[in-house]
């Protein structure tokens, strides 16, 4: 599902990525652990072809990112990859429907299509009743799992989540790091979460711990 072949990744004279290898089997929950610091962050970002490598080699489902042009690359990152993030990024403007199905709307689906993919994934999420509700009118918990839906919706091989609970307190928390197990059940997600959370960590699958800039687990 997902290979990754000697990354490494460096800003100036400092080197955060020293070469790392990993994979990740389909219908996986991994956490990536270690230190702030310890390339964690800029490790999911390049899988998330959000951020560029200096070298090596990442290939998910079976398609080898670095042969993409960059409109190939903003096609099969919004096709293929959903993105969980710490403080939600949901766009103040639109309501919470509007906001899950602006991916579909980009990937040039049917909007009956994406709406009633929208309306399939809030109703399994319990927000219902929040469909016309902009952020500031819902809770931390009821945005992220806002943001969860939005990285869903056009049914992604992968979820990459950059510290999705560390802005819940600890009943969202909880009720967060169970959804990511209930979703992968249902949808046969992949996904793989950065986090402090030791709960969380505990919980997943495989846990792959970093340290300055190698997988030492």
């Amino acid at each position: 599902m997902i290979s990754v072949e000697n990354i490494t990744k460096s800003f100036g004279d400092l080197q955060v990525l020293k070469g790392i290898n990993l994979e990740v089997n389909k219908g996986e929950i991994v956490s990536v652990v270690g230190a702030s610091g310890a390339g964690k962050t800029t490790l999911l970002q390049i899988i998330g072809t959000l951020m560029k490598k200096d070298t090596g080699r990442i290939v998910i489902s079976g398609t080898d990112v670095d042969r993409m042009k960059e409109k190939q690359m903003a096609r099969f990152r919004n096709q293929s990859i959903g993105f969980v993030f710490q403080f939600h990024h949901l766009l103040p403007e639109f309501t919470a429907f509007e906001n899950v199905c602006i991916p579909g709307y980009i990937a040039r689906r049917s909007r009956k299509e994406v709406e009633d993919s929208a309306e399939e994934l809030l109703t399994f999420l319990g927000l219902t009743d929040r469909l016309d509700h902009k952020p500031s009118e819902l809770s931390g918990g009821e945005q992220q799992r806002i943001a969860v839906a939005r990285a869903l919706i056009n049914n992604p091989a992968i979820i990459l989540a950059d510290e999705p609970s560390g802005n819940l307190d600890s009943q969202n928390k909880k009720e967060l790091h169970e959804l990511f197990f209930t979703l992968r059940d249902k949808y046969n997600q992949t996904f793989m979460i950065v986090t402090h959370d030791k709960e969380l960590a505990g919980m997943s699958d495989r846990m792959i711990q970093l340290k300055d800039g190698i997988v030492v687990q």
